[in-house]
């Protein structure tokens, strides 16, 4: 677990260098240079634009596009969240296994991790399945964080208000919405009966409510509620949060 955590750190780290984190709070034009820009963060503003045209705001603009990214990433979101589903089911057994092998002399963790990896195939789990759709979900996610972002450091673009938020500044109210919802999309997905990822469930939606309410713009407060609006309908569907806590707790293959 240690292993993943930390190579999921590694590929977010790679994904905001190349995001061009230096262009954060830059404007944005059709001929700013850079593949970064051409590639990826223009065409997000200019799909925000068009529906901003055909829909009359730019807060529906953000939640079109927002919607049609989610959808597009969709497969990968779900074969990421089955993974940790699996990877979830087998806890009790993993954690049996450490116990059993939990002497810290060479052979006996040699044992551990046979005895792991043989678990794993027999499930027919791979660890890393749930790493793969991160690595590419990341800089499609970050560029639509840097389209907001820029468009709202360009002087051309009045991103102006949505539902009374405005979406240029900063919005408390916002943020707070998005980090409960965060808490909400946690708790019913992949934090559920996880000890493992309990002090995560708490820590991203503080996370969230910090930097929606002192830095970032509303815009990207009404992205995070949308994607996570998005990320809640998928949990109930895939991790059943509300029946599972009727089924009993599955050790060694067997119902206890």
């Amino acid at each position: 677990m240690k292993k993943r955590l930390g190579l999921i750190l590694m590929l977010s780290v790679v994904g905001l260098l190349l995001a061009g984190c230096t262009e954060f709070n830059e404007p944005i034009y059709e001929d700013s240079e850079g593949f970064w820009n051409k590639y990826i963060v223009w065409p997000l503003v200019s799909l925000i634009t068009l529906f901003k045209e055909l829909l009359g705001t730019y807060g529906y603009g953000i939640i079109a596009v927002t919607i049609i990214i989610r959808l597009i990433l969709l497969p990968l979101m779900i074969k990421q969240t089955k993974s940790s589903k699996e990877m979830q089911e087998i806890q009790p057994e993993l954690t049996a296994l450490k116990e059993k092998y939990k002497s810290k002399d060479a052979v006996t963790q040699e044992k551990y991790r046979t005895e792991m990896q043989k678990l794993m195939t027999e499930r027919k789990i791979n660890p890393a399945a749930g790493c793969l759709p991160i690595f590419i979900q990341m800089p499609i996610l970050i560029g639509f964080y840097h389209a907001i972002s820029r468009m709202n450091s360009t002087p051309e673009i009045e991103i102006g208000t949505f539902m009374g938020f405005e979406l240029a500044e900063i919005s408390i109210t916002l943020a707070i919405i998005a980090g409960l919802m965060q808490f909400v999309v946690l708790r019913t997905g992949p934090a559920m009966g996880n000890p493992q990822m309990k002090m995560m469930m708490y820590i991203m939606p503080v996370f969230i409510i910090i930097l929606g309410s002192t830095i970032l713009p509303g815009a990207l407060a009404l992205y995070w509620v949308i994607g996570n609006i998005i990320s809640i309908i998928q949990n109930l569907f895939i991790y059943k949060p509300f029946k599972k806590e009727e089924e009993p707790v599955k050790v060694g293959g067997k119902k206890k």
